[in-house]
């Protein structure tokens, strides 16, 4: 799978798991998410559909693309501890996670290679 923000494509490091291969099958037909700042350390947006989620307590980092609630996609230029679904990381810096990030609501894009 593809990750654009905004314009820019991303590196991602994908989950093998039922809920990344759900979200692969939905981005075959090409997946816009529009995505708001929360809480000062993520980027958050709906999917548009619940798909599986295995739920753990985690604490993410910087590039963590985590599923919560079943239906939202995360994105993580901070940290949080909370019970997520991981689907990915993106393998950029922090710094640059920050930059791409930090700044305004983005949306995202994620389709098929």
């Amino acid at each position: 799978m593809i990750l654009k923000i905004g314009d820019e494509t991303v590196p991602v490091t994908w989950e093998d798991n039922q809920a990344a291969a759900e979200l692969e099958g939905l981005a075959e037909s090409g997946l816009m998410i529009d995505m708001s700042k929360y809480g000062g350390f993520e980027q958050v947006g709906s999917i548009g559909q619940d798909i599986t989620s295995d739920d753990e307590q985690i604490t993410t980092a910087p590039g963590d693309i985590v599923l919560y609630s079943g239906d939202q996609i995360v994105i993580f230029y901070g940290s949080n501890s909370w019970a997520y679904t991981r689907l990915g990381k993106i393998d950029l810096t922090e710094d640059e996670i920050t930059e791409l990030l930090s700044n305004e609501d983005v949306t995202i894009t994620i389709t098929m290679q």
